[in-house]
């Protein structure tokens, strides 16, 4: 027969080693933990703070120590919903704000705050109240840096104690009231439209000012040439009157033809229709008189040549006197009639002239 108390006590052996090989199984396993890369863990021995685990195969005194949740050690990021902010000029505006911290003390994250996120957001709103306060409106929105730049330094001074490195703190968004958001549309669009008029205004006026340039320097370049083509027209009137005066003086006139060309000039003064006054100089008589003088002078000069030549050739020059006193005769007549013709001429212009009476002087 089997023997009942021979196999209680290998039964009972074999459950005392089974349960030693699970609890040296359980201890094992609570003697070893393995901490990830970016996260650190806090160890209590008895409840008390024993030291802080870094990433890799850490060893714990199995029941005695206790290890706190891990805390991650690497850059966070959290945007707190938007805050109603009163400005300088008592307006409510709507601001969120996107913060960026770190842990780089795992025990001060878990024992000097209860909860740091809860706490860096009411601190991210106190201040940013505490800032934008201060400010206008316009302020507000023209100032992000200014206000990122204190909400940073007051975050960081005040968190360092809790073991966290504020980095940097945004305005995600400022949101004013509908109606001002109306008023600042419809003032943005006012002076869009006031940009539009000075630069169209500005844009007529350098049209205009370039056209008088135009025209200003068209009149210029016109009143250049109209000089230099009166210049050179004087130099060439001026050329022709030394040309003639030195044909005059080199051909040596004599009284002859200047009355004769004095008469031919004459007919030329009443050629324009519209002479109503015809002034008839002194001259013309003593003109004529030189007429005169010069063929009464070649026909005596012919009679005394013709008186004084020796009887053989007294015939050639009495012919020759004939005819040039036929031509004295007959240019005395012309200038008696021209003499004649200019009496009328200047019984006319006497009788066409207005009298006082007539001008009503």
């Amino acid at each position: 027969m089997i023997d009942v108390g021979a196999f209680a006590g290998q039964i009972f052996v074999i459950v005392l080693l089974v349960v030693l090989a699970i609890f040296v199984i359980v201890v094992i396993f609570r003697s070893i933990r393995i901490i990830p890369q970016a996260y650190s863990g806090v160890v209590e021995r008895l409840g008390r703070y024993q030291r802080t685990l870094q990433p890799g195969l850490n060893l714990l005194v199995p029941f005695v120590d206790r290890l706190r949740p891990l805390v991650d050690m690497r850059e966070q990021v959290v945007s707190f919903p938007p805050q109603p902010v009163i400005t300088e000029d008592n307006l409510v505006v709507s601001i969120d704000t996107v913060v960026y911290f770190q842990v780089t003390d795992a025990r001060a994250a878990t024992y000097e705050i209860a909860n740091y996120l809860s706490a860096v957001e009411q601190l991210t709103t106190t201040t940013l109240r505490n800032v934008v306060g201060g400010l206008n409106l316009e302020e507000a929105l023209t100032s992000r840096d200014n206000i990122n730049g204190q909400l940073r330094v007051v975050l960081d001074e005040a968190t360092g104690k809790w073991g966290l490195r504020v980095s940097r703190v945004e305005l995600k968004a400022i949101d004013p009231p509908l109606s001002i958001q109306d008023s600042m549309e419809k003032q943005m669009r006012a002076e869009r439209d006031r940009r539009a008029a000075i630069l169209t205004a500005e844009g007529s006026k350098q049209s205009q000012i370039l056209e008088a340039e135009g025209r200003r320097q068209a009149e210029i370049l016109r009143a250049e040439g109209d000089k230099q083509a009166a210049v050179l027209r004087a130099q060439g009137e001026a050329e022709a009157i030394e040309m003639v005066f030195e044909a005059i003086h080199a051909g040596d006139p004599d009284e002859k033809l200047l009355a004769y060309q004095y008469l031919q000039t004459l007919p030329k003064v009443a050629e324009s229709a519209s002479s109503k006054l015809w002034i008839i100089p002194s001259e013309l008589t003593e003109a004529l008189k030189g007429i005169g003088r010069g063929f009464g002078g070649v026909g005596s000069e012919t009679t005394s040549d013709r008186s004084g030549d020796d009887q053989p050739r007294s015939k050639t020059p009495r012919t020759r006197g004939g005819a040039v006193s036929t031509a004295a005769d007959a240019a005395v007549a012309a200038a008696r009639e021209a003499a004649s013709a200019a009496d009328d001429i200047a019984s006319e212009a006497a009788r066409t002239r207005p009298t006082a009476g007539d001008t009503g002087i």
